[in-house]
């Protein structure tokens, strides 16, 4: 479909044979990323970010490395739901969300969420992703950018940077510090990987202060709101859907009893295959990003025989692609199995199903997302039995990143085995 938004002209894709074509066989063509006027601003232009998270932070053995952290915190947070008074709700909305931020500010920082100095974090970035979310003239009549300033939201823009760069400062400060203390720690968190890296030049593209600070809020940008969406509609899904649960739950005890164990780990993951086929449904029917980043035309092309001029900028629409009649059957329904012995994957190499992208734009911190996420509800369902409230489940979403329109709610029961 051809839009022309402002000045800009847009096409948005909604069929999986022309993401196709965007993504993979015209890729180097719509290389380009278009974000936002305050993406630039506020992540130093780091355009070589996600190639350097490939090679150095979110590769296969590294996101593997950080499992205790990831159980760790998915282990204190089953302990608070089990610390509540029989009755209360659990605000798994708001325990998701902290989940996120606890397990990226260890991994990145080294430390947990919960401190004060990273809890400056979590409010910068809360700030950030309100300001990315924002409405810009800029980005639609490039030569109204004056609008912006009257509007308040580059006064915003600014702020937030300053805070942000002060903090970034001081954290980069202190592991330099600890890394003349400590040369030898193992345990070593994304800013200590990156100094070493910069350090002893270990990387094909340089690697500037500049790429070290934007790949901080990179990280939690990306990482924490969308997985924590993502928890919350697995939940959703498996409340509305009792016959999922019960599938879910069997299997995880008939993988558990085995071992003789309440709490699941990432070892027992690989052995959940319905699990996972959950995970890719609700993926399907509730991509976090129902619009992925935009691409923009490098040059002049064709797609589907139509002229494409440069600067022509691409929206592809996950969300109705992963809906499409034409890919999935049934699609309206919530069917974890048609992924049961499917060869269909998060790598992007399928079409039809994109939540992360595909290409050499692709969302880099899949991986670590999916191991977040699949640790995370075995455990509930594994430990507690879930009811819907008095009132009911609302599955309304809210606008821009699929999220629910409200906090969710439910009540926990500590599972008898």
């Amino acid at each position: 479909m051809f839009i022309k938004v402002g000045r800009v002209p847009t096409i948005v894709v909604s069929s999986a044979e022309t993401a196709k074509e965007v993504m993979k066989t015209q890729d180097m063509v719509f290389a380009n990323r278009h974000g936002p006027f305050a993406t630039e601003k506020l992540f130093y232009g780091g355009t070589d970010i996600p190639k350097i998270c490939v090679l150095e932070l979110l590769s296969t053995k590294k996101v593997q490395s950080f499992q205790s952290v990831r159980e760790d915190e998915v282990a204190s947070m089953v302990s608070t739901i089990s610390g509540l008074s029989h009755g209360d709700l659990v605000n798994l909305s708001k325990m998701f969300y902290t989940l996120t931020n606890c397990i990226i500010c260890k991994v990145a920082l080294g430390h947990s969420e919960r401190d004060q100095t990273e809890y400056r974090l979590y409010k910068i970035v809360q700030e950030l992703n309100s300001i990315l979310r924002s409405f810009f003239a800029a980005d639609l009549f490039p030569s109204m950018g004056w609008v912006d300033v009257f509007t308040g939201i580059r006064a915003r823009i600014k702020k937030n940077f300053r805070e942000l760069d002060s903090f970034l400062d001081e954290v980069i400060q202190n592991h330099r510090y600890k890394g003349v203390l400590e040369p030898t720690t193992a345990n070593k968190d994304f800013v200590d990987i990156l100094l070493q890296a910069q350090k002893d030049y270990s990387l094909d593209i340089p690697l500037t202060m500049d790429n070290l600070k934007a790949i901080i809020p990179d990280m939690f940008a990306a990482g924490t709101e969308t997985s924590a969406t993502t928890l919350e509609w697995l939940m959703s899904e498996l409340l509305k859907n009792p016959a999922a649960m019960r599938r879910a739950q069997e299997e995880l005890h008939r993988v558990m009893g085995v071992k003789g164990k309440l709490n699941v780990s990432e070892d027992e993951l690989p052995e959940l295959e319905y699990l996972h086929s959950v995970i890719k449904e609700v993926l399907r029917s509730h991509p976090p990003a129902p619009l992925l980043v935009p691409r923009e035309s490098r040059e002049t092309t064709k797609i589907n025989g139509f002229d494409i001029p440069a600067k022509t900028r691409f929206y592809i629409n996950a969300w109705a692609i992963g809906r499409h009649p034409d890919y999935w059957d049934r699609a309206e329904e919530f069917l974890p199995e048609r992924f049961m012995s499917s060869a269909i994957d998060f790598k992007g190499q399928n079409f039809e199903f994109i939540p992360f992208g595909a290409g050499r734009r692709s969302c880099s911190g899949y991986l670590f997302a999916i191991h977040t996420v699949a640790l995370t509800v075995a455990n509930l369902i594994n430990h507690f039995e879930w009811e819907v409230p008095p009132g009911g489940l609302d599955m309304a979403e809210s606008d821009g990143i699929t999220q629910r329109k409200h906090p969710l709610f439910l009540l926990a029961t500590p599972r008898c085995f």
